[in-house]
């Protein structure tokens, strides 16, 4: 048998993913992923971008610190300024990686860079060089490499090897290209440029027309030796390419690729929903991998075949990627134990005191609903996981309402845990006025730029679970969102208890941040 040919998976989660809309993170959060991905086995975790903010410096300080085993990848363009910050951001780290990058395409040259050919090889060489004075392992990307001329392309890159890059990665920045454009320049890339085997060629490819998967896999069909990706795609605009979905295809298709990854496919799931429950990006339902129907089978000509021999229509073992095969229906007659057992099965780990609340709040819904499935599970165990700090905690609602009226809401909410109580009879319906009963009692004014209900599970008893996002009255053009989530049998509820999470993290307070792509 021919050996397998390694492929090293870069996750870029915590730094290009983070520019995905709403996905900030705050520096706990940050290490809680970091900690997470080294567990998976990635192996180069991209921290973030140093220079971009205070707050990022220091996540990328704290987890490269702390992250043993895995390279830990800072990002700077290619000027002296953004090197030595990340730099010193990086120093502490076991295995450090500097990643410089600087535009090559035409369109870039032309109108963001206003500079020559000649300029751009300059300034690449002279930031690959001052990277490597310092570091010992540099990555350089040709931002908009798969826009940019395939003889400026290979001039650039090999010019990068010559001044010390030992991994050049080939960025398909805005979701251009396609398999056979990409399969074309790994291959152009490794006849054409001198040297490039003393580099590991690399992709970065982004889902603007769903292609970066594919995109991914012929690069590596045309040797390319890393790809970068994220949990869940996440990514700027529509994202990037998801780690786990390149990952399987590698595994479950090792017939035609013969390569292999060092990652722990069997915490692909848990990984997923830690990255979506600090997020608040959730995973559609049909995402492939990890999506909650990615091993559901409705149709009676498919179950009548998975009875009789799985592989009739699955491609993969649940098990392999950390998912169980079968539901548990627990109700309200279970006990503690079989509650934990079946957390543990989804992929979530909790402290007695998180099971104990969880416990709780189970028992409550079991009340409600007559059955309860996984997603209510996961979403009570999610609310364990992501919980904000809370200066206002919700204490219920009384409501009266009817066509063509403002509704009378009463609400109490505590406060540092003293309870207060309002009256208000405006808003446009009873959602409305429990929005605007919030802010009178609060304190704390908004606009709300998102509003989402969604249905947990199914049945007419079905949790409702509420995902808002808010901004501060009069914060300034292309300020950060702050989200909130909540989660009910009973969708008004569940709309104070997001609306008023999001309060919650207004009132802490939010770092603002640039973004790499956007300088």
């Amino acid at each position: 048998m021919t050996p397998s040919r390694p492929i090293r998976i870069f996750d870029t989660t915590l730094r290009d993913g983070e520019q995905s809309p709403g996905a900030s993170m705050n520096l706990a959060e940050k290490m809680e992923i970091a900690q997470a991905l080294e567990a998976l086995g990635v192996d180069v975790i991209e921290a973030g971008f140093p220079i971009a903010s205070p707050g990022d410096f220091a996540s990328v300080r704290e987890i490269a610190g702390a992250i043993r085993g895995a390279v830990v990848c800072g990002l700077a363009r290619c000027n002296d300024a953004d090197i030595d910050r990340a730099w010193e951001a990086l120093r502490a780290a076991e295995r450090p990686r500097i990643h410089v990058f600087l535009a090559t395409s035409a369109i870039h040259r032309e109108f963001k860079l206003r500079m020559t050919e000649d300029e751009v090889v300059a300034r690449a060489v002279a930031g690959v060089r001052r990277a490597r004075a310092l570091c010992p392992e540099v990555e350089f990307s040709p931002e908009d490499a798969a826009r940019t001329e395939i003889d400026f392309l290979c001039r650039v890159v090999g010019a990068a090897i010559d001044a010390g890059a030992t991994t050049v990665n080939i960025p398909d920045t805005v979701g251009y290209a396609t398999p056979q454009q990409m399969h074309r320049v790994i291959s152009a890339l490794r006849e054409r440029v001198p040297g490039i085997d003393r580099a590991v060629i690399s992709v970065h490819c982004h889902d603007d027309l769903g292609l970066a998967v594919a995109n991914s896999l012929a690069a590596v069909e045309a040797g390319a030796g890393q790809v970068e990706c994220t949990i869940n795609g996440l990514g700027e605009r529509a994202g990037n390419c998801s780690l786990e979905e390149v990952v399987m295809a590698l595994r479950t298709r090792h017939d035609h690729y013969g390569c292999e990854t060092r990652i722990v496919t069997q915490k692909l799931v848990p990984t997923s929903r830690l990255v979506a429950s600090i997020t608040g990006i959730q995973v559609p339902r049909n995402k492939a991998i990890v999506g909650r129907n990615a091993f559901a089978h409705e149709s009676g000509i498919h179950q009548d075949g998975m009875l009789k021999e799985r592989s009739t229509y699955e491609i993969m073992r649940p098990e392999d990627v950390g998912l169980e095969r079968t539901d548990l229906v627990l109700g309200k007659h279970s006990g503690r134990a079989a509650l934990s057992d079946r957390a543990k099965a989804l992929g979530y780990q909790l402290s007695a005191e998180q099971l104990q609340t969880l416990f709780e709040r189970f028992k409550v819904l079991a009340d409600r609903k007559k059955e309860i499935y996984d997603g209510d599970i996961a979403a009570l165990c999610e609310d364990q996981i992501a919980e904000v700090p809370e200066r206002f905690t919700f204490g219920g609602y009384d409501i009266a309402c009817s066509c063509g009226t403002s509704p009378r809401v009463v609400l109490t909410v505590a406060q540092d845990g003293v309870a207060r109580t309002v009256e208000v009879n405006e808003g446009d319906g009873p959602i409305d006025g429990i929005f605007l009963a919030i802010e009178k009692l609060t304190g704390v004014t908004t606009v709300c730029r998102d509003f989402r209900v969604q249905a947990v599970t199914v049945g007419k008893d079905a949790q409702a679970e509420v995902t808002v996002e808010l901004q501060p009255v009069g914060a300034p053009r292309g300020s950060p969102t702050f989200r909130g989530r909540g989660v009910s049998t009973d969708s008004l509820e569940a709309s104070a208890k997001a609306f008023l999470a999001a309060v919650n993290r207004v009132a802490l307070g939010n770092e603002a941040r640039i973004h790499p792509q956007k300088s």
